[in-house]
């Protein structure tokens, strides 16, 4: 299955550590949700776990990030978004093909962004390049799971959450059957 990450722009006052004194900051986070309703209380949650009882936030805008895949690494900091292009070769046309997607890859600098999106892409079975990296806004990443042992609770209101949406609205064979007979007949 494969996630729906939102970015979320979140307002807040923030301890600026160079001044010591709180400002207003709009700062970019990215949680995994099934909807945009979902995605605004999940940042609501995740953001309570920082700010103390008498602040509070200030959700500015929500959109869908085009991240195909999110991948954490050990011991870094920041997070850049690495542009990735696959090739293919169109037999047809004699052509070669690239389709782009872009991955967010957690690094301390853009060299080690760029070895750990060569890491990412280790299993990939296609030839590819990698373009272009850029260091992305985003805070942090707030996953559904994060592997940890605890989270049945979370786990049960996801799934809970994901049945209550419908997938595709198919249609029901024995009534589509039933329709076109009783058209035969008329």
């Amino acid at each position: 299955m494969s996630a729906t990450w939102y970015e979320c722009k979140v307002k807040y006052r923030k301890l600026d550590e160079a001044s010591g004194m709180l400002k207003v900051k709009t700062e970019p986070y990215l949680v995994d949700a099934v909807s945009y309703t979902e995605a605004e209380s999940r940042i609501t949650e995740e953001m309570a776990a920082y700010l103390s009882d008498s602040e509070e936030i200030k959700i500015t805008n929500i959109k869908v990030a085009n991240y195909a895949e999110i991948h954490p690494f050990e011991n870094s900091d920041r997070w850049f978004k690495s542009k990735v292009s696959l090739i293919a070769f169109d037999e047809e046309s004699g052509k070669e093909r690239k389709t782009n997607l872009y991955l967010l890859v957690q690094a301390n600098d853009v060299k080690e962004a760029y070895d750990n999106t060569v890491v990412a892409m280790k299993d990939t079975m296609g030839d590819y390049t990698i373009p272009a990296i850029s260091e992305s806004p985003i805070m942090d990443v707030f996953p559904y799971f994060s592997g940890e042992e605890g989270e049945v609770e979370r786990l049960e209101k996801f799934t809970a959450l994901k049945d209550s949406v419908p997938l595709k609205n198919d249609m029901d064979e024995a009534l589509e059957m039933a329709d076109v007979l009783s058209e035969e007949e008329e």
